[in-house]
């Protein structure tokens, strides 16, 4: 691929193992909800089991990032891949005999619950394997402009998932039909990584970043440094402390919007556990392809400082929460989602670019580590919390989201000066 210093079926193949990590993970969650509902189970469960997964790839993540150089970037795709492929088959063959009958539902979605802990405790070796293996064989522009690809394959893995999820759903496999076409997928990017790919010859030693746990509308994928360019950085700094805040509590609201959006299109529409699908699958869609705009569209054209992009980012997220709470059909969902989405994607660089310019150039690599916990930490207990707010009262998780990121509108704006040059 012209551009990259890498050979073009050599980075195709990097691009897939990406894509496939990122689509595989969103069609999951796409799924979830109706799966939930076609066992029985509580919904409060289908998001505690979305937040388990979340939690192994929060810890682990930095673990195999670290790994890279000792194990070999190949060999670390390739135990992501195992990971992703035994999960989805494991996922969908429970999925396929509860939906039958032939296993307990309760029993179905515990071992379901498992199968998700191996995409988050294995499935995270991949994403940090393949940018240490771009990293180590590019240099200067070539490097920024390779991982801005490889990153950019997280993202619209995306929007692939939920978007052919639907089209894999049949008989007689039903809602497992995805996970199993999935693993299928997965099995031929790893095969063609074991036959295509060479051994690791790196040109130097870096590592590979850890990325944020995939969600829709929400991965990103940080740039791998030096080893020599770590630093310690304090997590309570005054530089970034703040920063860090308006992370957490941003990104807290994000997750609990993607886990209680699936729920609220099923109810609300009142369909069929098919059709609701394919609603499911439009709205988040919509919600993926508004942050890709943001992201590739928005911010490199209006050029907003990181101050500006979380003010906007949170006044329009705030707007497409609370609009979410009054939305009636397919048509006001999807549009309001796409509003909060295309919100919280201004919102995420906002903050993640303050901090890193608040910091100096050889604490970059530290700060970007804070900034991808921060992110990942969102999805432990927010998608749960949601779920649990919308049982109580349907347009409590919405309207309270939306509270809260307008008063982080507010707080930004008081907390940093327009003058600054940092935000």
């Amino acid at each position: 691929m012209p551009g990259h210093g890498i050979p073009r079926r050599r980075f195709l193949l990097l691009y897939a193992v990406m894509l496939v990590a990122a689509s595989g993970n969103t069609a999951m969650q796409s799924l979830m909800p109706a799966i939930g509902r076609s066992l029985r189970i509580p919904d409060i469960w289908v998001a505690v089991a979305f937040s388990l997964s979340a939690v192994i790839w929060v810890v682990t993540a930095p673990y195999w990032a670290h790994r890279a150089d000792r194990r070999g970037r190949r060999a670390l795709m390739r135990l992501g891949l195992y990971g992703f492929i035994v999960s989805a088959l494991l996922c969908g063959i429970v999925l396929a005999l509860g939906l039958a009958g032939a296993m307990p539902a309760a029993l179905a979605f515990f071992v379901f619950t498992l199968g998700r802990t191996i995409y988050g405790g294995w499935g995270s070796a991949s994403p940090p394997a393949v940018q240490a293996y771009v990293a180590a064989r590019t240099k200067g522009e070539q490097r920024t402009n390779a991982l801005a690809a490889i990153a950019s394959s997280f993202a619209l893995g995306t929007v692939l998932g939920p978007a052919v999820a639907p089209l894999f759903i049949f008989s007689p496999l039903g809602l497992a039909g995805p996970l199993i076409v999935f693993a299928g997928i997965g099995a031929a990017v790893l095969l063609a990584l074991a036959l295509l790919l060479p051994d690791d010859t790196p040109q130097s030693q870096v590592q590979g970043r850890t990325v944020d746990y995939p969600s829709i509308g929400g991965a990103s994928a940080s740039v791998p440094a030096a080893e020599g360019d770590r630093r310690r950085l304090r997590w309570r700094d005054p530089r970034v402390f703040a920063w860090h805040m308006i992370g957490v509590v941003g990104g807290h609201g994000h997750a609990a919007l993607l886990g209680v959006v699936g729920f609220l299109v099923i109810h609300r529409l009142e369909l069929p556990i098919e059709s609701a699908q394919h609603s499911i699958a439009i709205v988040l869609i919509a919600g993926a392809m508004a942050s890709l705009v943001a992201q590739w569209m928005l911010i490199p054209l209006l050029a907003l400082s990181p101050r500006q992009l979380v003010l906007w980012g949170s006044l329009v997220a705030a707007a497409g929460s609370a609009l979410i709470a009054v939305a009636g059909g397919l048509y006001e969902i999807t549009l309001s989602f796409a509003l909060a989405s295309l919100g919280f994607a201004l919102f995420r660089p906002g903050f993640t670019s303050g901090a890193s310019l608040a910091v100096t150039p050889a604490e970059q690599n530290a700060v970007a580590g804070m900034v991808t916990s921060v992110n990942g930490v969102a999805f432990i207990a927010a998608p749960a919390a949601g779920v649990a707010l919308y049982s109580w009262f349907g347009p409590l998780p919405f309207l309270l989201t939306g509270a809260v990121i307008l008063g982080l509108a507010l707080w930004t704006w008081l907390r940093f000066s327009p003058s600054a040059p940092a935000p």
